[in-house]
């Protein structure tokens, strides 16, 4: 089976699941096998990538239940993903669909932050750069910045940075030129 065999050693691996867990068919038939598979990315992204290894994984509540990480994604995502969650106050509502009590709700906001928002912004982010590098555009036609530190980045990316932060670009150009005067 394509799960079993499944190894995560870069962020393109945790992406093949992620797009597989898009299917909600595809996830309420395998979910068992989907549930270790998760935790093992998760595992790999925190510890491995990103070199945190202070959180116990699985995440367990005060009465000691697992917290099913699989399951939170899940959720979180149908009703929106993390912001429409937290602005429309649906966190209490995440916690029962899941099992748990209303007042859950916060400790499910938490979890979620810790475990699974990295996750999801570089999902987002590989989606995105995909699309820039798949698009038509050829080197002459992409713009480059270079930074103080001698960093080239391409002003598609940051543009797309914006976007997906929620900002427009005129207010992320306005903020990094306050942060070149005050850094000056």
């Amino acid at each position: 089976m394509i799960i079993r065999a499944m190894e995560f050693h870069d962020f393109t691996d945790c992406k093949s699941l992620l797009d597989m867990i898009d299917d909600r068919e595809f996830v309420f038939k395998y979910k068992h096998e989907l549930e270790g598979k998760f935790e093992e990315m998760v595992t790999w992204l925190l510890n491995v990538k990103l070199g945190i290894s202070s959180r116990p994984i699985p995440p367990f509540t005060s009465d000691n239940r697992k917290v099913d990480l699989l399951g939170l994604y899940v959720v979180a995502e149908r009703d929106g993903g993390y912001r429409n969650v937290t602005n429309e106050n649906l966190w209490p509502v995440v916690a029962k669909d899941m099992g748990y009590e209303y007042h859950d709700g916060e400790f499910m906001r938490i979890i979620y932050a810790m475990y699974l928002d990295v996750l999801v912004y570089y999902y987002k982010f590989k989606g995105v750069q995909e699309k820039v590098i798949g698009s038509d555009a050829g080197p002459s036609e992409i713009s480059h910045e270079r930074r103080s530190d001698g960093d080239v980045r391409d002003e598609e990316a940051y543009q797309h940075y914006a976007l997906f932060a929620g900002n427009d670009w005129e207010g992320v150009m306005k903020m990094q030129k306050k942060r070149r005067r005050e850094g000056n």
